[in-house]
């Protein structure tokens, strides 16, 4: 799911299992009369691969918050920063309201979570009619991430913790409806300030190891109504062989937005029925069902490409995915963005069905590779 940007303004730029490095069986020289540690292996994490029929989802399952065991999955989603959950069955409910969440002074601990009176109101869509609306408070708690053996507890972690959350049309959406596990490197701010980003950039993969993720191609075949567990899909902890150009990653510089922090978002040109047109695009697993492509020059505000039209993108750093529509998969939108209020451009889960995806947390750079 995209987290809505308030840059609209921005112009677009003219188009322009793992290795490791084999260790010696001797033992590091000492530095400084201190044994030099071996370097850590990287930590697996397994996700749950779940399609409606309609929709497909990858979920990381969510097994404690705090001092309460639950059983939750959110939504895995690289188009957006930051553990976003319904705070409904983990805080008693005498403490939720419409309008807030009912305690006294600057904040509370319950059930070993500490919840904030900063607060946010995060929107969500790739455009005007699909904006969720979401309302909460800045929280802390040690969380365990995994399931089925793998699993990592990330001792003190920030995330929004939130009471309400609201469609297009202003309904209200059901408990957990929007719960989002946003591993980006953009930010979400709160009054007063603070800001949460990705998870996964406030676990310590070990010595040696770069702070960041990598994520396997899904399995296609592992998709279930019910969510089929997929162990090792995602690696946390980048080696030196993953980051050096022999890797097969395009590497991307993830830029700064003020307000934003570390989006990404790259300038593409993107050619579809034998048109090209420039564009800013996010590559995100948690859109599902279609891909969008942003066209000023579109006739109306959004129309379906049909069946059998080819789809190509290059981005400013000279990666270059292919695909053609479908009449079930690579569903794909044209958009006029003065018209739908769309921001930029969206590669939709599809991608990540061929496609290996990186984020490296302590250089800002996101990499990308075809499989």
């Amino acid at each position: 799911m995209i987290e809505r940007y308030p840059f609209r303004k921005i112009n677009i730029l003219p188009f322009l299992f793992l290795l490791l490095a084999v260790a010696s069986c001797k033992k590091d020289k000492p530095v400084n009369g201190s044994e030099v540690p071996p370097v850590a292996t990287p930590t697996k994490l397994g996700l749950y691969e779940a399609d409606s029929a309609e929709y497909r989802e990858v979920i990381v399952a969510i097994s404690k918050i705090g001092s309460s065991s639950i059983d939750d999955g959110l939504v895995f989603d690289t188009g957006s920063g930051g553990m976003v959950i319904d705070a409904q069955g983990i805080v008693p409910a005498s403490m939720i309201s419409s309008s807030g969440f009912n305690f006294t002074g600057d904040s509370t601990v319950v059930n070993g979570i500490t919840i904030t009176k900063q607060t946010a109101t995060l929107q969500y869509g790739a455009d005007s009619s699909t904006l969720t609306t979401v309302y909460g408070n800045l929280a802390y708690a040690p969380v365990t991430l995994g399931d089925e053996g793998e699993n990592i507890v990330i001792k003190r972690m920030p995330f929004c913790i939130y009471y309400k959350a609201t469609d297009a049309s202003g309904n209200t959406l059901s408990p957990h409806y929007f719960d989002t596990f946003g591993v980006n490197s953009e930010y979400i701010y709160f009054s007063g300030g603070a800001y949460i980003t990705s998870p996964f950039s406030y676990f310590d993969p070990g010595y040696g190891l770069t702070k960041g993720f990598k994520m396997a191609v899904l399995d296609t075949s592992s998709f279930s109504f019910d969510g089929t567990y997929v162990a090792g899909l995602v690696t946390l902890g980048l080696t030196s062989a993953d980051l050096s150009s022999s890797s097969g990653f395009t590497m991307h510089t993830v830029n700064y937005y003020q307000q934003d922090g570390y989006v990404p978002i790259f300038p593409t040109a993107v050619t579809y029925g034998g048109k090209t047109v420039n564009t800013y695009l996010l590559f995100d697993s948690g859109t599902s069902g279609y891909s969008y492509i942003e066209d000023k020059s579109a006739a109306g505000a959004i129309s379906l490409l049909p069946k059998n039209t080819k789809v190509s993108l290059t981005t400013d750093a000279g990666f270059t995915y292919a695909f053609t529509t479908e009449a079930s998969q690579n569903l794909t939108y044209i958009e006029n963005p003065d018209l739908t209020g769309g921001e930029f451009s969206i590669m939709s889960i599809d991608f990540f069905l061929t496609n290996e995806y990186m984020l490296d947390f302590a250089n800002q750079k996101l990499g990308l590779k075809n499989n």
